[in-house]
């Protein structure tokens, strides 16, 4: 998958040093990956939330933090919408970001 907006990741993970390596992780195993449908995702993520408007949140590192990307499964994209802590996770709605 193409994932755009890596500069997103990387802000976050300059202002919170704790969330780099997993966000490093979770974007070579999705740069490197053909995901065609949602289940595809969910047996690599298997607590990744496939939600409306073919949004996927990951928990990353224990749930510390969260990630939602916009898939485009036919162009084989994945748009970076949001990455921040539970707490900021609990004010938007992800469905909509």
């Amino acid at each position: 998958m193409r994932v755009i907006a890596v500069k997103t990741l990387r802000d976050f993970w300059q202002k919170h040093p704790a969330a780099e390596v997993p966000l490093r992780s979770w974007f070579a195993l999705a740069s490197r990956a053909k995901w065609r449908t949602p289940a595809e995702i969910k047996a690599a993520y298997r607590s990744a939330s496939v939600i409306a408007n073919n949004r996927v949140v990951f928990n990353i590192k224990g749930n510390d933090y969260r990630l939602i990307v916009a898939v485009h499964y036919n162009r084989g994209t994945m748009f970076v919408r949001f990455v921040g802590t539970h707490a900021d996770y609990d004010k938007i709605d992800a469905a909509t970001i």
